[in-house]
């Protein structure tokens, strides 16, 4: 079997749904400002590509249509090049790489683009219709439960205190601020030009602004703070809007090439992909999925968990994240370094690509070896992939 490299993985800044600086500009152009980032950043040429593959969570109307093939020819991809929009939920970036990946490993592809995209201020959560399947609502009810009820549910399950949860969250927004202010994000980050469109008394008044920051970090968050927010999904529940992940617009994407594709080009490669897992889990209980997906890869890679160096742990919830890394039993001072999705949001469809993109140039600023991202996703599922820096 063949070994399959990522070149380079970059993002656009995630920016908050709704009130954020790039909540104004289409999923398909965010896709496109990642897609033609890792082109202009490695220098291929576009029509080399094999495929782009690219996920996302809603793929409906402005990222409907099959949002890859849109993103690919708005970056200037010549249409020789096809395209594919996947969709595992809160794993789909994470999913394009691996697929893109098993491609190139079983012989199929050289040159593939993998990412993700998605504007959660454009594509509300669940879609603009949703519409449950009634005799499973009937059968299995749990399989709809919303995602702030999952997280309830393992508040209950595992008895995480509102306490620990706030702790998380601040040192989430800490950890994050702090990675900006010594400038961690810079070369991972594609800039984007946001048009943003508002009334000025009665007149539209439109500015153009070169976004290059994630905005949803704050960094004079505390834990006291936080503790006066009130519970957001259930009565008396302590999961609140500060303890969970930001709703979030954002793209990222990554090279998958093979060692034929790096030899012919003179390209250096970042990391190796290892393994991917993916696992199902209870859907009421679908913050656990990490539980299972992430020993399923250590295997798959025959590692153990004390040779990753450092987890890019998607924190859907601090409460999932914290009976993950302690169901796990992983070092915190090893888990999101620079903070997570509660201070820098959760572009669903994005996010896996996001991660892996942080992972891997922290993993090379570190000098370490093995890396991990793994989310929960919803509907009840987990998944992991593991990377070996080069």
């Amino acid at each position: 079997m063949r070994t399959a490299y990522i070149v380079i993985a970059l993002r656009t800044p995630a920016t908050k749904a709704y009130k954020g600086k790039l909540r104004q500009v289409r999923p398909d152009d965010l896709a496109a400002a990642a897609i033609k980032g890792v082109i202009d950043a490695t220098g291929i040429d576009p029509a080399e590509l094999d495929d782009i593959i690219i996920g996302c969570a809603f793929p409906e109307a402005e990222q409907g249509m099959n949002v890859a093939r849109i993103a690919a020819f708005k970056a200037g991809v010549p249409y020789q090049v096809p395209c594919q929009t996947v969709n595992r939920f809160c794993s789909s970036g994470l999913q394009t790489i691996a697929t893109a990946a098993e491609r190139i490993m079983a012989g199929f592809a050289d040159c593939i683009v993998a990412g993700g995209t998605e504007s959660m201020s454009l594509i509300p959560m669940g879609g603009n219709k949703f519409s449950a399947n009634p005799g499973l609502v009937h059968a299995w009810p749990e399989t709809y439960a919303s995602m702030g009820i999952t997280a309830e549910l393992m508040v209950e399950k595992y008895g995480v205190s509102r306490e620990d949860q706030d702790a998380f969250a601040a040192a989430s927004h800490q950890k994050a601020a702090q990675a900006i202010r010594e400038g961690r994000f810079a070369d991972e980050i594609v800039p984007v030009k946001a048009q943003i469109c508002g009334l000025d008394g009665l007149k539209m008044k439109c500015s153009v602004e070169q976004v290059s920051v994630d905005d949803g970090v704050r960094a004079d968050t505390t834990v006291a703070a936080l503790a006066k927010l009130k519970p957001a999904f259930k009565a008396n529940g302590s999961v609140t809007a500060g303890n969970s992940s930001q709703m979030t617009d954002g793209a990222a994407a990554a090279l998958v090439v093979s060692e034929d594709f790096l030899k012919r080009t003179g390209l250096q490669p970042m990391a190796r992909f290892v393994c991917f897992a993916v696992k199902g889990v209870p859907p009421e209980i679908m913050g656990t999925g990490p539980i299972e997906a992430i020993p399923a890869a250590l295997k798959l890679a025959g590692l153990s968990l004390d040779q990753v160096s450092l987890f890019e742990l998607n924190e859907a919830f601090a409460v999932q994240s914290l009976v993950c890394i302690d169901e796990l039993k992983l070092d915190p001072e090893r888990v999101n370094v620079n903070g997570g999705a509660i201070a820098m949001g959760h572009p669903l469809g994005c996010t896996g690509t996001k991660l892996t993109a942080t992972l891997l140039h922290e993993l090379r600023r570190r000098k370490e070896r093995y890396g991990c991202v793994s989310m929960c996703i919803g509907g009840g599922m987990g998944a992991a992939g593991i990377f070996e820096m080069v």
